[in-house]
């Protein structure tokens, strides 16, 4: 992680804590920890939702496939831009409760994992039930929903 990744983010969250929901991107533990649940040679598109400075996705893209389709999904303006420079082989979108729309635009049918950094316990329940149900009619038949909070909510939540 750049020093400077970490400054935008504190900055980001200072500016809009409710959407960002951290004063500082995953760690790269936990970064590599989740990408490496994916059976990599069988994805053939993936989402990463709340991708932030890109902390998951620097490990999505040494493990991903050069034709493995990745969308990532940041609502911060100025992250996003970040990570369309960065990763631009890789789909920058602003909302993640359009991921079916979304998918549909991009020609993708189905996903086969979902990387998630989304603060779900900032959000109102709305919002959470809409992201939930789009995560699971995104995701194929044995398709694997990978997040990490930092709140108890979801299981509060029953999901």
């Amino acid at each position: 992680m750049k020093s400077n990744d970490s400054l935008l983010f504190l900055r980001s969250f200072v500016k809009s804590p409710k959407i960002v929901g951290s004063i500082v991107p995953s760690s790269r533990f936990l970064a590599k920890t989740m990408v490496k649940q994916a059976i990599w040679q069988e994805a053939t598109a993936v989402a990463e939702l709340g991708a932030g400075t890109g902390a998951i996705t620097r490990y999505i893209q040494k493990n991903a496939h050069e034709n493995t389709k990745v969308m990532l999904f940041e609502m911060d303006q100025t992250m996003r831009s970040m990570l369309q420079n960065e990763y631009p082989n890789f789909t920058s979108h602003p909302n993640a409760a359009t991921l079916l729309n979304t998918m549909k635009n991009e020609g993708i049918h189905e996903l086969d994992y979902i990387f998630s950094g989304l603060p779900f316990f900032n959000f109102e329940r709305t919002l959470r039930d809409t992201l939930i149900e789009q995560i699971y009619h995104a995701l194929k038949p044995g398709g694997q929903f990978i997040a990490f909070q930092y709140s108890l909510q979801m299981k509060k939540a029953g999901h």
